[in-house]
């Protein structure tokens, strides 16, 4: 295949005549490699975050809200009409607040969720999560998670005392607390839920915090997690006032408001770092025309245009910044394979990359979305050609006499 002269003379000049690569270029598409896997490692890094904690919060927690004004006593049939809404696949009644919960020595603060057990599994990953024991709140059995079972020292069977609020309102009488048998364990896979939640019946809950009927809020599922805004606006017109309707966008703005403008803070500091590789190539490109001087002014001579000397450097930033991004990514998706056996072994070494109380994660979730994949390869395409501009112009302004002057 015939190559276009300025495609020819591009490649000449990256491959000198004692070596496949000269050492310059390899050193330019290297700092291109380093920043492309750097960047693809980091956004899906980010990414994987974003969706796991999202994935994990909305198999506990409600795709919507329904809270009223104080209790909400007619929750029977606001579930029967909220269940009637277009786009929600469940909902059941809940009662939730902080409690204190002690067994022998041990005590912690979780939050007691008091369910109905025949809708929960319509609205929760919990029943499918169940690690020890069975799901089971009839009585007064209740569910906790793996991390406050440990924290409290409990397992199946054994029994624990809450106490609610309610318990010290008064100053002269002190309610006794609730009694409850601990029947199962789940793990969903997130801290703060595995260590901070204790699922009840609504009729202990009711005890524990001396309701005589109602609820706290009614929690609905949608079939489309991203679709749930528009969802809370039919049921918003549903319900009607006093009611206020929430989706989990609004309760979880502020968490993830925070990833997403740390994924786009991180991609913009990443992307000067591919900028910074491309001043190698620019560099590069600038010291092959100086060494090419009179090659440029030869070619300039004999009738060279002007636009086919400006291409033969154009091509090399592009050249090199596809070089450059083609391995990066491959070395990107290996670390990314390789990602917790990386953090594994440094945990061993003492070196806590991951700590799971602040991230509430053991291992480091990725995830590469095609959009991201497709922004990296773009944006790192268009600096490295424009890498290649500068140089270009300079060799384009050479004076064909002055070039070969000494000649």
């Amino acid at each position: 295949m015939t190559l276009p002269f300025s495609w020819f003379l591009a490649f000449k000049y990256m491959r000198p005549k004692r070596t496949f690569l000269s050492v310059v270029t390899v050193i330019s598409i290297l700092g291109i490699l380093l920043g492309v896997a750097v960047l693809l490692v980091v956004i899906s890094v980010m990414t994987g975050f974003d969706l796991t904690w999202r994935d994990k919060i909305l198999g506990f927690s409600a795709h919507v809200r329904v809270t009223g004004d104080g209790f909400i006593r007619n929750e029977k049939a606001l579930v029967e009409t909220i269940s009637r809404v277009e786009g929600v696949t469940g909902a059941s009644p809940v009662i939730e607040d902080w409690v204190y919960v002690s067994h022998g020595d041990y005590g912690f603060t979780p939050k007691l969720r008091g369910i109905d057990p025949r809708r929960e599994a319509g609205i929760s990953d919990v029943p499918a999560n169940m690690v020890a024991g069975e799901f089971s709140v009839s009585g007064n059995r209740v569910v906790l998670g793996t991390k406050l079972a440990r924290r409290l020292g409990a397992g199946v069977g054994d029994v624990l005392l809450v106490y609610s609020p309610q318990s010290f309102t008064k100053a002269d009488s002190l309610r006794l607390p609730v009694e409850v048998e601990v029947a199962g364990l789940f793990q969903v896979g997130k801290f703060d839920l595995d260590n901070g939640y204790l699922l009840s019946s609504l009729g202990t809950a009711r005890d524990a915090f001396a309701m005589r009927e109602g609820v706290h809020a009614i929690h609905a599922m949608t079939a489309d997690p991203d679709a749930a805004a528009e969802v809370a606006g039919r049921i918003r017109e549903a319900v009607g006032p006093p009611h206020l309707v929430e989706s989990w966008m609004e309760m979880y703005r502020e968490l993830f408001g925070a990833l997403r403008a740390e994924k786009n803070m991180m991609y913009f500091l990443l992307i000067i770092i591919s900028v910074v590789a491309a001043f190698n190539v620019t560099n590069t490109l600038i010291t092959q025309t100086v060494q090419k001087t009179r090659e440029i002014g030869l070619l300039k001579a004999v009738g060279c245009p002007t636009g086919g000397v400006v291409r033969v450097f154009v091509w090399q930033g592009v050249v090199a910044g596809a070089i450059g991004t083609v391995f990066g990514l491959a070395t990107g998706f290996l670390l990314l394979h390789y990602r917790n056996d990386l953090l594994q072994y440094l945990n061993r070494r003492g070196m806590q990359l991951l700590p799971e109380e602040i991230y509430q994660l053991s291992e480091i979730p990725s995830r590469t979305m095609p959009q991201d994949l497709a922004a990296i390869v773009v944006a790192v395409m268009v600096i490295s050609t424009l890498a290649g501009v500068v140089p270009a112009y300079r060799a384009a302004r050479l004076d064909p006499a002055r070039a070969l002057r000494y000649e």
